[in-house]
């Protein structure tokens, strides 16, 4: 990206309407897994599992967000973050998934949305940001077609109970990771492994994904109803048929999947053969189940993929060319920056005519960050938000419907099989003593949305709030 282009970039240049937040995840951020009536979901359990989390890790305190969420707020209403994406705990609300409410998880909520409200923060919801209650896993979870019965019960209580004061809702958070790593791969929770149990749980998390949105709709037609796709730009290793026929399927199966379901696409047979099993629990009536009219998507990006033909790789005979091997600078995830992938993506989920909006509902990037006489210098973070903030105003200025930008993630967190160890927060969390110390990164965000510019170059001073 030209470098006068960068230095004189202003927050004005999006339009006052354009959305600027910061995301997290339940299980991610609150801790107390059985507080006050909850019961375990699939991650406590996993999480729990020997072997499964960098160094043994769990999430049984992480943030303590559960007990110091009012802390956590003023600290973003004091970085002029005026919309939190957040999600809701299922097996907190309904802790054996379907059946007795658990009024004490409700009560939790509205007291986090009101205050949200009280600091002139927008609370948008994500419902399923896949912490699925253990209950429901032992019955099958996303593998049982009866989930759709089960999931359709937990939405219906959420926006009965929140949709007054909640108007963005988001129905599932990245359908291809918590299925692919979840069902497939088996390295997160519930650790199921195999094509036998990806299926299945596929074409059940699309149908919920649609019947979600429909529950919002019913409920109140002014909602504003999306859901959240990951995305990684995907670029063939050379330019020969093979390599580029194996960057098509691997686009299909992680970029275009769940979109063109909703839109009414139906399955890609014809490059993706292997899904065709999907017809084993196939109804007649999935041709409209599948299908929703969503107000947004949410894309969440935060690198690319280099992609080359590997007959020996079941059912995508295809292989990622890690960026290591091609000496590129990368972020401790090892992935990848590349901000021209992300206006790639915009420009591409921008021209299906059944797109109507897109939000960038996560992008961020983990570095080894340091706390050095109180401060955290992320200067690598720093240049990550602006040049990908950077990428999201070229593809609107090209024009591309996108409207909004949410950085992941308003604190470090627990990251999932990797643990403590990434910390991709604006805030930084010592652990041990509950500390807050807002990042150089979230201090250029906090001058970024109040002065409307980005300085190249900048001296920040780390603040930090101790509990």
């Amino acid at each position: 990206m030209e470098d006068n282009f960068f230095s004189n970039l202003k927050r004005s240049d999006f339009g006052e309407d354009f959305i600027w937040g910061t995301s997290t995840a339940a299980f991610q951020i609150e801790g107390s897994p059985f507080a006050d009536g909850k019961k375990a979901s699939i991650w406590d359990e996993f999480s729990h599992k020997k072997g499964k989390i960098y160094k043994g890790q769990n999430a049984d305190i992480s943030c303590d967000f559960y007990n110091r969420y009012a802390e956590d707020l003023g600290l973003m209403k004091s970085m002029n973050i005026k919309h939190f994406r957040f999600s809701l705990s299922w097996s907190r609300i309904l802790p054996d998934g379907t059946g007795k409410i658990n009024e004490a998880g409700l009560d939790f909520y509205d007291r986090l949305i009101d205050q949200c409200l009280a600091l002139g923060i927008t609370p948008w919801v994500t419902l399923y940001h896949w912490d699925l209650p253990q209950k429901l896993e032992e019955k099958g979870g996303w593998t049982n077609r009866e989930i759709i019965n089960w999931f359709s019960e937990y939405v219906k209580v959420c926006v009965s109970k929140f949709g007054d004061r909640v108007k963005n809702w988001m129905v599932l958070n990245e359908p291809l990771v918590f299925l692919g790593a979840g069902h497939f791969l088996g390295i997160h929770a519930p650790g199921r492994r195999g094509v036998k149990n990806f299926i299945p749980a596929m074409h059940h998390a699309s149908l919920c994904q649609a019947i979600g949105g429909r529950i919002l709709r019913d409920f109140d037609q002014n909602l504003n109803i999306g859901t959240t796709f990951s995305c990684s730009y995907i670029e063939a290793f050379r330019d020969r048929e093979k390599d580029q026929k194996a960057a098509n399927r691997v686009d299909c199966l992680v970029n275009r999947l769940f979109l063109e379901l909703s839109l009414g696409y139906g399955y890609p047979f014809e490059e993706l053969a292997f899904l065709k099993r999907v017809e084993k629990f196939y109804k007649a009536e999935d041709d409209d189940l599948l299908k929703f009219e969503f107000d947004f998507i949410g894309i969440q990006n935060y690198t690319r993929e280099i992609v080359k033909n590997a007959w020996w790789i079941p059912y995508l005979q295809a292989t990622n060319v890690k960026a290591e091997k091609r000496n590129l600078q990368t972020t401790e995830m090892g992935w990848e920056i590349y901000p021209d992938g992300l206006f790639h993506l915009l420009k591409k989920y921008n021209a299906y005519p059944g797109v109507k909006n897109i939000l960038v509902t996560e992008n961020g990037a983990a570095f080894p960050d340091q706390v050095i006489n109180g401060q955290v210098n992320d200067e690598e973070r720093k240049q990550y938000l602006q040049q990908y903030i950077a990428a999201t105003l070229k593809a609107k200025k090209q024009g591309v419907n996108v409207n909004g930008y949410f950085v992941w993630s308003f604190t470090d967190n627990f990251e999932w099989a990797e643990g403590y160890n990434p910390r991709f927060g604006l805030v930084y969390i010592d652990y041990e003593r509950q500390q807050r110390i807002i990042k150089n990164s979230g201090l250029w965000y906090r001058d970024f949305l109040k002065t409307s510019s980005i300085q190249k170059r900048t001296n920040y001073q780390s603040i930090s709030f101790k509990s």
